[in-house]
C-alpha cells in the first residue's frame, strides 16, 4: 500500500492575492478559506524565521485537489522570472480539465488573458490550450473530446 493517501493541494506564492484568487474563482474554483498565518508552526514548516503570510485555499466544486495561494507579508516575496517559459526549471503550470474550452478562453480573453500559442488537439481525445495567468504562471485547460 502506498504511503500517499491523496494529493491535497498545490501552493503558489503570489504578489496580488485578490487578483489571483479572482482569476481562479472565475475558472470555477470555490474559496475554502482565507487566513493569515504566522508563528512557530509556519516558521518551522517553511524554514523562514518570523514569517507571516496571508493565504487562500481554493478547491474545485467536486472537492478535489486544491490550490493554496499565499502572499508573504514578512519577509517580502522574492521576484521570479516575470514571464517564465514552459522549459524553465521549476513549477511552471497547472492543468485543469474543463467542459467548454472555447467559452473559458473567450471569457479569459475578455479579461485580458491570452493564449501562449493556439488550441491543440491530441490524438482525437483532448483539445488543450495554455493561457498566461496573473503574475506570469501558465494555466493549461484541457477538454476531453468524446
Amino acid at each position: 500500500m502506498s504511503p500517499i493517501r491523496r494529493f491535497d493541494h498545490v501552493g503558489i506564492t503570489v504578489r496580488d492575492l485578490d487578483t489571483v484568487t479572482d482569476f481562479f474563482v472565475g475558472l470555477g474554483f470555490e474559496a475554502e478559506g482565507r487566513t493569515v498565518l504566522e508563528g512557530q508552526f509556519l516558521d518551522t514548516v517553511i524554514g523562514i524565521p518570523e514569517s507571516r503570510t496571508e493565504m487562500v485555499v481554493l478547491r474545485p466544486p467536486d472537492g478535489g485537489t486544491g490550490l493554496e495561494l499565499s502572499r508573504f507579508i514578512r519577509p517580502d516575496h522574492e521576484p521570479g522570472s516575470p514571464d517564465p517559459m514552459p522549459n524553465e526549471l521549476g513549477l511552471r503550470n497547472v492543468t485543469f480539465e474543463v467542459d467548454d474550452l472555447q467559452a473559458i478562453l473567450d471569457r479569459l480573453a475578455a479579461d485580458g488573458y491570452h493564449l501562449l500559442g493556439g488550441v491543440g488537439q491530441y490524438e482525437g481525445v483532448w483539445r488543450m490550450a495554455s493561457v498566461r495567468g496573473p503574475e506570469g504562471f501558465i494555466v493549461n485547460l484541457a477538454q476531453r473530446i468524446d
